[in-house]
């Protein structure tokens, strides 16, 4: 087994693990994503987070928005369709001290995607759980289609900016006391959403439901996380085949819901730990690297 180090930097956090012969010997976090460097640049964030460790003996592969416009080295996306194994052979290397994973596109007059990140977890999710539809849920869920290891496309759906914006920055959320989670109205708001072509004129209800008295003000956020996941998932699985199981690849928490939300309109779904899948990437690169 190879001997790396693995980073997911993100737009606002940093992750990074040191392996050798394929074990976990130390894990660092820190809030230094590529939008939060604190005046510091990419390269002293890189120092500090992976300081003692032996950067200069071992792959470091890198993932994320590190890669971005924003981060330490724009690096082109690789255009869909693209094979998952080309991933390894396409890095961009960073100041003699790291390999950055390239993102990809979609570029069609139906479609313009990108994604960063999110690439190497489906080459893990890939190899350890072999489908032709992936979602991953999170702020900006990815709904990605594979063909025998090739994506060929994917969309991404704002559901998880939207609640926040809707409840934290709308008058849907104007007034609301602290928010407690309830299955009941999630499962209600995944009735309502799951079977509107579309919720824009169903989202003021929300509001109004509870200002009439018809809805509990302390579940408003769970219900309208069922609205929109439900509608979401019914968009998104409209042309799907049915006897294939869509893979989640997420955490358990956010999993859950999709998977109700999936199992709602009569559709499999088999769960992937988001970090499982992204480890199983990282490590599938660098051992192409130390080879």
């Amino acid at each position: 087994m190879t001997s790396y180090i693995a980073i997911d930097w993100g737009s606002t956090n940093l992750r990074a693990w040191h392996y050798q012969q394929g074990n976990c010997v130390d894990e660092r976090r820190s809030e230094a994503g590529v939008t939060r460097l604190g005046g510091r640049t990419p390269a002293e964030v890189f120092a500090s987070v992976t300081d003692g460790w032996p950067v200069n003996d071992v792959p470091v592969v890198m993932a994320g928005m590190v890669g971005s416009n924003a981060g330490w080295l724009t690096v082109p996306y690789l255009a869909c369709p693209v094979a998952l194994d080309q991933l390894s052979s396409r890095l961009t290397r960073v100041e003699d001290k790291a390999w950055i994973v390239p993102g990809l596109s979609v570029e069609r007059a139906d479609n313009y995607n990108v994604m960063r990140g999110e690439e190497t977890q489906l080459l893990g999710a890939f190899a350890l759980q072999p489908a032709m539809q992936y979602v991953m849920p999170g702020t900006h869920a990815k709904w990605v289609q594979v063909e025998q290891q090739r994506v060929q496309d994917f969309r991404t759906v704002m559901t998880g900016e939207l609640h926040h914006l809707l409840l934290k920055q709308s008058l849907i959320g104007a007034g609301l006391p602290e928010q407690e989670e309830n299955a009941a109205a999630f499962r209600e708001g995944l009735a309502v959403g799951s079977h509107d072509a579309s919720i824009l004129s169903r989202l003021f209800e929300v509001r109004a439901s509870h200002v009439l008295g018809a809805r509990d003000r302390r579940h408003i956020s769970d219900f309208l996380s069922g609205l929109l996941i439900g509608h979401e998932v019914a968009l998104m699985t409209e042309h799907a085949d049915r006897r294939q199981p869509i893979i989640i690849i997420a955490g358990n928490a956010l999993a859950q819901r999709y998977q109700q939300a999936l199992q709602f309109i009569g559709m499999d779904s088999v769960t992937l730990e988001g970090d499982r899948a992204f480890q199983h990437g990282i490590r599938s690169i660098a051992d192409d690297l130390a080879h």
